[in-house]
């Protein structure tokens, strides 16, 4: 089980659609996995950049582990919330969570590995310290 000890922050809210829902009527995997990628996006937008170009470096995701704590239903809005942290010399994890707006009942929780790439050499980079800098304001 994934244990959530932090404040998260760096929230992105979305309303979750008939689309996105399983035929037993509830949040479907792929689009937990879409809801949380485009967090994933805002996260870095919020902080100035595109996935494609932080600092010059692009961004990969290397991992995403998601476990369910309570169904979501159509209509309900999503917000969900990051948090960068497990830095390593080429990339962190952004922990997430997500819940139901009004209730603040908690739909999921998990990770993204996000990984630093030199887009010209396709190889994995260092963190870019601006990067750091930023984040830390």
């Amino acid at each position: 089980m994934l244990r959530l000890t932090v404040k998260l922050f760096r929230g992105s809210e979305s309303t979750n659609r008939g689309e996105t829902l399983h035929t037993g009527g509830h949040l479907d995997n792929a689009q937990l996995l879409t809801l949380v990628s485009e967090a994933r996006v805002r996260f870095f937008q919020s902080l100035g950049y595109r996935e494609s170009s932080v600092e010059g470096l692009a961004i990969v995701v290397g991992d995403i582990v998601a476990q369910y704590k309570s169904e979501g239903f159509h209509g309900e809005a999503l917000r969900v919330q990051m948090l960068p942290s497990d830095f390593n010399k080429y990339g962190f994890d952004l922990v997430f969570c997500m819940t139901e707006r009004s209730s603040g009942r908690e739909v999921a929780r998990g990770k993204v590995g996000v990984v630093f790439v030199d887009a010209a050499s396709r190889t994995v980079a260092g963190i870019p310290p601006a990067f750091l800098a930023r984040l830390k304001n």
